[in-house]
C-alpha cells in the first residue's frame, strides 16, 4: 500500500499535498478521539473499580438531563 502511494506521488508530485492534508487530518482525529476517551469523565474504563460512576457525583457535580418539554428538576 505504501509503495503504490508513494509511487503515485513520484507520478504525479501534485498529489503529495492531498497525502500530507489527508494522513494529517486522519492522525489529528484519532488523536482528538484518545484524547476524549482518556480524559472524559463520561467514558468509565475500570468496570471492576468503579462500576457506576455516576452515583459517585456530588451534589454540586454536573448532570447531564434530557427534558423534551424543556423544565428539569433537580
Amino acid at each position: 500500500m505504501l509503495s503504490h502511494i508513494l509511487g503515485e506521488a513520484k507520478k504525479h508530485p501534485s498529489l503529495i499535498p492531498l497525502y500530507i492534508f489527508t494522513e494529517g487530518g486522519s492522525t489529528g482525529v484519532a488523536l482528538y478521539v484518545l484524547h476524549l476517551a482518556l480524559s472524559n469523565p463520561d467514558v468509565s474504563w475500570g468496570r471492576k473499580n468503579n462500576p457506576e460512576p455516576w452515583n459517585k457525583l456530588g451534589p454540586n457535580g454536573q448532570y447531564k438531563i434530557y427534558s423534551v418539554n424543556g423544565i428539569t428538576a433537580n
